[in-house]
């Protein structure tokens, strides 16, 4: 028996992928822009503290577009959803974040009190070519999320052309996201073209052999990206705690650690696909455990069947991480969501930060795509210092969650079906 417990066998294989992006149209594709309108629908929903950006990342992402479009004479209005505001809930204003907007794009941005209606449309007739503007949260609206046509209409007179640059949101079904794109010519904006295709590389059409890196709590989280990946990839490795349910499923006592009991039978039809796929699946053969979970807790390294009936399973073993660096230096694509273990909690980050310093470093090497996405996988990147290392992180969470599900994304189909369009191409 290895260091990790393999379950299948390694065959290289071709496959596709649901989220199978055509041809799309980007903003160099654009016509003449200057002195037109163009809606950009970016991802401003931003943490907020004591009434200031908390983490500017996506406000940062959203500069190449804005700034091109900018400098090429358009007038540039933002669209985008901040928050969930309720009923006549105000105070999801989108204002502070335009103040913010304008220090990382580095020129003034100003702000419209609507998105749509004849007040917003009256501000934006006033505004200059190179004129930036945000407009106000897109969800004080009902028909945003209900993809109203009728709010579509009123949002689309105010543009001339569409830029969708928030893939983030591109898995919602929405006005901003998909409405308008079925109303106004449309592109992807920068950000969007980035993602789009970081990830056809990445699960699209990759290089094999392909790696998936599959952590988190629960195996009920994650239950699609699991059986869409087991297809897909040649080796998947699971961490956090889904690694316990797949390991009490074949008959390892996990003792206290959490685990998902109930879904044993899902495991191994899981574990039975991957078998029929030809994908090996890693699961760790040494673990670190703990009485309690607690920061710096008295902990230990045991066999994975050796783990005491009143111990929890709060982080892979030294060895287990080696073996893992030892696949990922046959692979050439590593795909990566959640970590694995407890990374938030000191000393049961080691795994997590060890072996995503392995991938950046061979990424580094030029021998390795990696592409992670997911709040609490960047966060673990950041933590490991290799965020930068990567061939692509992506601030996407849910819509990177369902692309790694193999679901189609509403916001980007509405850009290829645009592209594809008369009068639009």
């Amino acid at each position: 028996m290895g260091l990790f417990e393999p379950h299948g066998r390694y065959r290289r294989r071709n496959g596709q992928v649901a989220l199978n992006v055509a041809d799309f149209l980007t903003i160099d594709a654009m016509p003449e822009v200057a002195g037109k309108r163009v809606l950009v629908r970016a991802d401003l929903n931003v943490p907020m503290v004591d009434g200031h950006v908390g983490d500017a990342t996506r406000l940062t992402a959203a500069v190449p577009t804005l700034a091109a479009l900018a400098d090429r004479g358009a007038v540039v209005l933002v669209l985008s959803h901040f928050g969930r505001p309720k009923g006549g809930d105000r105070s999801a204003t989108l204002r502070p974040v335009a103040a913010a907007l304008a220090d990382v794009l580095g020129r003034p941005v100003a702000f419209v009190e609507d998105c749509a209606g004849a007040a917003a449309q009256a501000a934006v007739a006033a505004l200059a070519p190179g004129a930036v503007v945000v407009l106000e949260n897109t969800r004080f609206h009902a028909g945003e999320e209900a993809d109203d046509p009728a709010f579509a209409a009123e949002m689309a007179k105010l543009g001339d052309f569409f830029v969708n640059d928030a893939f983030s949101a591109a898995h919602r079904a929405h006005a901003s996201t998909v409405g308008l794109a079925r109303l106004l010519p449309s592109f992807a904006g920068r950000s969007m073209e980035a993602e789009l295709t970081a990830l056809q590389k990445a699960l699209g059409h990759p290089e094999h052999p392909v790696a998936a890196v599959v952590g988190g709590a629960k195996v009920s989280s994650k239950l699609d990206v699991l059986t869409h990946l087991v297809s897909r990839v040649d080796h998947l490795m699971i961490g956090g705690g889904m690694a316990n349910t797949f390991l009490a499923a074949k008959g390892v006592s996990v003792g206290k650690s959490l685990c998902e009991h109930d879904l044993a039978g899902t495991a191994r039809d899981i574990l039975a696909r991957a078998d029929a796929a030809g994908c090996t699946v890693h699961l760790p053969y040494d673990v670190v455990v703990a009485k309690q979970f607690a920061a710096n807790a008295p902990h230990r390294t045991c066999n994975v069947h050796d783990v005491a009936d009143d111990e929890m399973i709060l982080d892979i073993g030294d060895s287990a991480v080696e073996a893992l660096g030892d696949a990922l230096k046959i692979c050439k694509t590593l795909v990566w969501n959640g970590p694995l273990g407890a990374f938030e909690t000191p000393p049961f980050d080691r795994a997590t930060v060890a072996l995503a310093r392995i991938a950046g470093a061979l990424t580094q090497s030029g021998s390795l795509l990696s592409v992670a996405g997911g709040g609490d996988t960047v966060a673990a990147l950041n933590h490991a210092g290799v965020a930068d290392q990567f061939s692509f992180v992506s601030t996407a969470g849910g819509a990177f969650l369902e692309w790694m599900e193999g679901k189609a994304l509403p916001g980007v189909d509405a850009l290829r079906e645009s592209a594809g369009s008369k009068g639009h191409a």
